[in-house]
């Protein structure tokens, strides 16, 4: 298994940045595609960015796009998501996730297609 652990969250006003952090270790040669997700009181997982395994496709969901970036850095086993202009549509709980296999685009945006998953990191954005 992959050991995922995330940092960087908080509380922001809106408008304002924050930038997660997911650490990994363990066996990361099995991870072939990482991703982040969210989720808010009362409401399902939902993607929020996904990273290929070929270190070059991504995914926005479309809340977030031209707000959030994905990026990784191998040399530091390390995820990022850098988000900007915070709103607080959010708020939520922000989780790292990688799994070793890759179907295609559409199944790589379901929670359940992710083998590891971290602890989570909290952001709220208030008005």
């Amino acid at each position: 298994q992959v050991q995922l652990v995330e940092s960087g969250g908080g509380s922001v006003q809106v408008a304002g940045s924050l930038r997660l952090s997911c650490a990994a270790s363990g066996d990361t040669d099995r991870s072939a595609c990482m991703a982040w997700f969210r989720q808010a009181p009362g409401k399902e997982r939902e993607v929020v960015a996904v990273f290929s395994g070929d270190g070059i496709s991504t995914y926005y969901t479309d809340s977030v796009k031209g707000r959030f970036a994905i990026s990784r850095d191998d040399a530091k086993n390390t995820l990022y998501l850098q988000m900007n202009d915070l709103k607080p549509e959010d708020t939520a709980m922000y989780y790292c996730a990688t799994t070793s296999e890759w179907v295609n685009w559409l199944r790589m945006l379901r929670a359940s297609m992710y083998t590891s998953w971290g602890q989570g990191t909290q952001v709220t954005v208030s008005s």
